[in-house]
């Protein structure tokens, strides 16, 4: 039997998240993939977890780097005894362990890590590390008791708070305008969103423009903020720091407009516009509308 896969599923918004859905197809491609599904990380999880885990021995278990998937990774580890490997960006199965890719100073370099000892590896997995492939194999379906003991529920949910979201997210989004401190003030993101807009995209944003609350934190992309990966990835204003490229310069297409001829962003940008954002976007905007009412 092949070398057995764990991954932890999240539900968001009543369904599979998109990082889950990367790790099955990753871990299907190394060795037998199966799928945990307990819920949006009930109190119990990590009692469940690890009763499952001395069970049927996995080899490695992989968790999304998000609030519950870090969460649950560090509780786990800790109930284990075990240690885990964060911000992974590849892994390999050699020899009867696991070894992983970890991208350093905004992927510039690659560091491979392993975890040595017996026992299930626990890996937090990049988002957008892998590609989401479909499979014609049919998954079946373990229902699986979780710990009865009412000791073990510490948590309680007591509220629940949903940010309203509008238009496509960052995520999935096949093209992404985003801004720097080049635009200047946080009323100029209207210019933005609407050439997002018109391209069927999404706004994003640097750290440094979060940090000055002119967006919310939900639009930072970046090495503290999301890894996103479009087809066309319009960069406005942005000078191009380590920390904003890591999470975005595995995008196919970079266009960057920037009024500083050396500004980092242009030696990762496909196409470059040494200009002025507030007359270069304009233009655009109004070239689009032409196009479309053609």
């Amino acid at each position: 039997m092949a070398d057995l896969i764990w991954v932890y599923a999240e539900v968001v918004d009543e369904k599979i998240s998109r990082a889950s859905l990367e790790m099955v197809s990753k871990a299907s491609e190394v060795g037998t993939a199966e799928a945990i599904l307990l819920g949006p990380a009930p109190d119990d999880a990590v009692e469940t977890l690890a009763a499952l885990i001395q069970k049927h021995q996995p080899v490695v278990i992989l968790f999304a780097s998000s609030y519950s998937g870090r969460d649950l990774a560090a509780r786990l580890s800790a109930k284990l005894d075990c240690g885990a490997i964060t911000d992974v960006g590849d892994f390999a199965l050699k020899d009867g362990t696991v070894e992983a890719t970890i991208p350093a100073l905004g992927g510039s370099y690659q560091n491979t890590s392993t975890l040595v000892g017996q026992g299930t590896k626990i890996l937090l997995i990049r988002p957008k590390a892998f590609e989401i492939k479909p499979s014609l194999k049919m998954a079946t379906v373990e229902d699986v008791a979780a710990p009865a003991d009412t000791a073990l529920r510490k948590v309680h949910l007591t509220e629940r708070v949903t940010v309203k979201r509008e238009g496509p997210q960052l995520e999935d989004s096949k093209v992404i305008v985003a801004g720097g401190r080049g635009l200047k003030a946080p009323e100029h993101f209207r210019l933005l969103q609407e050439l997002a807009e018109l391209l069927g995209g999404a706004v994003g944003a640097t750290r440094a423009v979060v940090d000055a609350a002119w967006v919310p934190y939900a639009l930072q992309i970046g090495q503290t903020g999301k890894t996103v990966k479009p087809d066309l990835y319009i960069a406005c204003g942005i000078s191009g720091a380590i920390q904003h490229l890591a999470g975005m310069k595995a995008s196919k297409t970079i266009l960057a407009i920037n009024t500083d001829p050396e500004a980092p962003i242009f030696q990762i940008a496909d196409l470059g516009v040494v200009g002025d954002v507030f007359k270069v976007v304009p233009q655009l905007i109004e070239e689009l509308k032409r196009r479309k009412e053609a």
